[in-house]
């Protein structure tokens, strides 16, 4: 099992550390050199990384998220402002107008709040940017980079080339620094959201050897006297992208008061400078706590660092995703089974991602978004409200209904851009008499009689085809046996895929708009040739789980997404013939360690399971559940598994060490199939995404 290590949340922390660091400078009592490469070249990392971050998980939305993001930081900007206002009032920084505008917009209004202004506007430019495309976002974000290295670290040289002075004393007219949104912030804002897992040693390698060389510019260009300011480096977004990735590379799950305590830090920091130096005077502590560099900067670490985590305890928490029993959602693995999949239906056949029964228990949003960035560009639901969550949540593309949607709701379906499967002909007709302009698929019946126009009734078909308002904009079927393996399932699966085809080219002659195609659903995709379609539909498939044990195949490339863990609440030692659980069904052949698990048939596992044979994985070993499983809890006899502890993890579904429990596994010992024992993982259930 994969040992969580939120990295990019505790690099926060050192990177708030290292702000702080910039503006107290711990090192010029001792040493300049030393205080120079610590402040100006060292903690230059930190707000790069920020942005980094930042745009990372921006793009992992796709941009969606921006507008929350934009109102979120907006209004923390705001509150800084004003928290900020008794300090720019008592030392007069902000005096006219023109001050005042520069501030909010550029430079803000506090020497540090500078980087909320940037970040508005970096991100907002780096999404028009990227709907360009990767290659001409970064092309232009770094052109923008060099004109704001010629006002930074390399104005000395540049202001002394023809009107190169000029051009800057215009920009400074608008901006004190060019370290802002338009020149700073979009090219690491890009550079995040572009990122990627690499190499560990490749990245280590590459920040050391761009880190040594950056560090080396800096001493020359200080030595030269080229700067008027520090923040920008030439070599400063190849070593904050390597350090970038290598952090990305060990980065699993997240902290979230790592995440609030950095916020919290940076923006109050100043303040706390203030504070200590005024208390330092009336205590007179000032040859310590001010004058001594490093007892100065020490006693602003710890007064800002005791606030942070006093604001970190009284804000509003939310419970921890996996501090009870939550589902781990591998959406590398997801990645790896669409791009397998879209090869197995060809370069005809676009994919699209069936995600009902909230993308079977895996989380719809998230899946969704991570399946845009893998190209898939439509999607299946079988409900108006499913489909409705993913608009909301800002999902673009095709979005079919493949269950019913009741006629009199049309004007929903028009609304949210949703397209609805045809029924049969009397719902086609019942549509259409709701007046409104619905995208639809028409279903056929090609044997298995669940929905769908029979295959057989053309004249039926064209009847639809001639319905006013409907758009249609596609026609579908289903293949009953695909999952099947005796000639006769074959077979039927043939005599559906040649009827289904044959209707199409019947209803294209006759002039009807058929629309897209799409036939093959995971089992078809997997199993059979691949058909002159514009879709397969990827369900269970993308998923990297079969119907059952019998059926999987492992030598196929799928790659399990879900993990399923609970933690152990309770430990205790039973002697020989001591009986435990619901009717007392468990009783002790020997002396028994006797562990209880927090997850139980409320959370979606079946009230059999332990009755018919479950097992856990603890500590890389397979444990026996015991006595009759309840709402909320189960019990595991652990007395094999070594020294055992309450709050430690158990595995239901997943890997831990070299074992393994499959879905297909746990859902046999049920008599059940995994997509129901997915669809049933309940809404208590935590959800660890793990990028």
């Amino acid at each position: 099992m994969r040992a969580k290590s939120p990295a990019l949340d505790r690099f926060r922390i050192a990177a708030a550390v290292l702000v702080a660091a910039i503006h107290t400078s711990p090192l010029t009592t001792y040493t300049a050199d030393g205080d120079f490469f610590l402040t100006r070249v060292l903690a230059r990392l930190a707000v790069p990384f920020f942005f980094l971050v930042t745009g990372y998980f921006l793009s992992r939305s796709e941009w969606n998220s921006l507008p929350r993001f934009l109102k979120k930081t907006g209004l923390l900007y705001l509150a800084a402002m004003l928290f900020y206002l008794p300090l720019n009032l008592y030392s007069r920084n902000l005096s006219g107008w023109q001050n005042i505008v520069r501030g909010i917009l550029f430079d803000g209004t506090f020497y540090h709040l500078w980087y909320f202004p940037a970040v508005l506007l970096g991100s907002l430019l780096a999404f028009l940017l990227s709907r360009k495309g990767p290659r001409f976002a970064l092309t232009a974000a770094g052109l923008l980079y060099l004109i704001g290295l010629g006002g930074d670290s390399y104005y000395g040289l540049v202001s002394s080339l023809p009107f190169g002075k000029a051009f800057y004393d215009i920009l400074f007219s608008l901006s004190a620094y060019t370290r802002n949104g338009i020149f700073f912030a979009p090219l690491f804002l890009l550079l995040g959201a572009y990122a990627k897992r690499r190499n560990p040693r490749l990245c280590l390698v590459g920040f050391l050897l761009s880190f040594a060389a950056m560090s080396v510019e800096a001493f020359l260009l200080r030595a030269a006297e080229a700067q008027r300011h520090d923040s920008m480096y030439l070599l400063l977004p190849f070593c904050s992208l390597f350090l970038f990735s290598l952090l990305l590379s060990r980065n699993s799950g997240q902290n979230r008061d790592a995440r609030r305590f950095s916020a919290v830090f940076y923006v109050i920091h100043p303040w706390c400078i203030v504070l200590v130096r005024g208390g330092a005077e009336m205590l007179g502590l000032e040859a310590v706590l001010v004058s001594n560099s490093l007892g100065h900067f020490l006693a602003v670490l710890l007064f800002s660092a005791a606030v942070s985590l006093s604001a970190v305890f009284f804000l509003p928490r939310r419970p921890s995703e996996t501090g009870r029993a939550w589902c781990e959602i591998d959406l590398r693995a997801l990645r790896s089974n669409t791009f397998l999949l879209q090869r197995k239906a060809g370069v005809h056949s676009a994919l699209m991602a069936v995600i009902k029964a909230d993308a079977y228990g895996h989380g719809a949003i998230p899946c969704a978004r991570a399946l845009r960035r893998c190209g898939v560009r439509a999607f299946a639901v079988a409900t108006l409200e499913e489909g409705i969550t993913l608009r909301r949540a800002a999902v673009r593309g095709t979005i079919l209904i493949l269950g019913y949607t009741p006629p009199s709701e049309a004007d929903l379906l028009v609304r949210w851009r949703l397209t609805q499967a045809v029924m049969d002909e009397p719902y086609a007709r019942q549509l259409a008499a709701q007046g409104r302009r619905v995208a639809v698929h028409v279903a056929v019946d090609t044997g298995m009689h669940r929905i769908g126009i029979p295959v057989e009734e053309v004249a039926a078909f064209r009847r639809v085809y001639r319905l006013p308002h409907l758009r249609f904009t596609g026609i579908f079927s289903h293949l009953c046996t695909a999952n099947g393996r005796s000639p006769q399932e074959e077979s039927f699966a043939q005599m559906q895929t040649n009827a289904f085809l044959q209707l199409v080219s019947v209803l294209r002659s006759c002039g009807c708009p058929v629309g897209d195609t799409h036939l093959l659903a995971s089992a078809g995709i997997l199993r059979f040739p691949q058909q002159p379609c514009s879709y397969v539909r990827a369900g269970l498939a993308l998923f990297g789980a079969w119907e059952t044990q019998e059926e999987r195949d492992e030598s196929c490339g799928l790659r399990p997404v879900l993990s399923l863990r609970a933690r152990i609440v309770s430990v205790r030692r039973l002697e020989t013939g001591e009986r435990a659980g619901y009717g007392l069904a468990f009783e002790a052949k020997r002396p028994t360690v006797l562990a209880t698990v927090s997850i139980g048939y409320a959370d979606g596992l079946p009230r059999s399971l332990a009755a018919q044979g479950g097992e856990v994985l603890l500590h890389g070993k397979r444990v026996p559940m015991v006595g009759r499983l309840c709402m909320d809890q189960l019990l595991i006899d652990a007395t094999d598994a070594g020294e055992t502890y309450s709050g430690e993890i158990v595995t239901l579904i997943g890997r831990d060490g070299e074992e393994r429990i499959s879905a297909e596994e746990l859902a046999g010992h049920c008599g059940t199939i995994t997509n129901e024992l997915f669809s049933r993982l309940g809404e208590r259930l935590g959800r660890c995404i793990l990028p």
